[in-house]
């Protein structure tokens, strides 16, 4: 895996190095919350299918519940991969392209990328506001809040977009040939 992208090194001070620093700390935090919901929903389905078929104890919210800690898991975590550069990315254009083209397109990359989270996690937002004010919640027997889910995603694509603005700002990916 390579080497966390991160704006500042560590000879790099300001602004911009504490809010790299900040956000490396938050991004590690939602992957050790993201890794325990991951576990956690594994627990919870196993429970779920042990219970169904050896002990005919009926499940009305195992799956909701494995559904909201996978979404949180998945998009609390994504800043964190993006931190090590660990999206897909298309490593056949870096063997072939010379360093410098290859420097640009991954720069390009992250400002499309930036714009498609940024439009993402304003979206999330929206949804996140509109379930909490109507008191949203799922069509399940279970009726969990809506927010939840909404709540996870608006955090965790704002962290992903936060995380491309840093890359951007500090032009790490025009510097980085890997």
């Amino acid at each position: 895996m390579n080497e966390p992208a991160r704006a500042a090194g560590p000879g790099r001070r300001g602004v911009l190095g504490a809010a790299t620093l900040l956000l490396h700390w938050v991004n590690g935090a939602a992957a050790v919350a993201s890794a325990i919901a991951v576990g956690v929903a594994g627990c919870v389905l196993t429970w779920e299918a042990t219970a169904r078929y050896l002990f005919k104890i009926p499940s009305e919210w195992q799956d909701e519940l494995s559904i909201f800690l996978l979404v949180g898991a998945t998009f609390l975590s994504a800043a964190w991969v993006q931190e090590w550069r660990g999206h897909v990315g298309i490593q056949a254009l870096s063997a072939i392209l010379p360093p410098r083209a290859d420097r640009v397109r991954r720069f390009l990359s992250d400002v499309v990328s930036l714009v498609f989270c940024t439009f993402f996690s304003w979206k999330s937002w929206s949804l996140l506001i509109e379930a909490v004010h109507d008191g949203q919640i799922s069509n399940s027997a279970w009726g969990a809040p809506l927010w939840i889910p909404y709540g996870c995603m608006a955090l965790g694509m704002s962290l992903v977009a936060l995380q491309l603005l840093l890359q951007v700002l500090s032009r790490e990916s025009l510097r980085r040939a890997t």
